[in-house]
This record gives C-alpha cells, structure tokens and sequence, in this order.
C-alpha cells in the first residue's frame, strides 16, 4: 500500500529545514513575539503550531507549519 503525502511547495533542502525565530513568525502572523510566547507557556502551542527550544533556551517554529496557518490550513 502506498501511503499518499501531500505536495510540498518547498523543494530545497534548506527551505524544507526553515525555521523562523519568534520575532519572524509573529510578524508573518501578524500578532506581538509576546502573543506566541505567551500561547507557548499557557498552552504548549500557538494554533496548533509548536516551536521547538533550542539550547540557547529561544523558540524556533517550523516555517512550513506558520506557512500553512497563514494560508488557513491546519497545522
């Protein structure tokens, strides 16, 4: 059986491992870095999207997943 994956627009291998930091993905967002921290420390996610802690203890959040939020899929 072949499982079905869905097409990704991003083809090169650096923009398939994009991250944006906090600051650039609420400004993709439209909303304060504050909001997404907030979201994050109250819930563990913002919409569904969780960022990953890197050791330096900042917040990077998958630039695929803030790509589909913006264009209204689900996360």
């Amino acid at each position: 059986m072949q499982l079905h994956t869905a097409p990704t627009q991003r083809t090169d291998y650096a923009s398939i491992l994009r991250n944006y930091s906090t600051e650039e993905a609420a400004a993709i967002l439209k909303v304060k870095p504050q909001t997404l921290r907030a979201a994050v420390c109250r819930a563990g996610h913002y919409a569904g999207v969780r960022p990953h802690k890197l050791p330096s203890r900042f917040l990077c959040w998958n630039a695929a997943e803030i790509d589909a939020l913006v264009r209204g899929e689900v996360a």
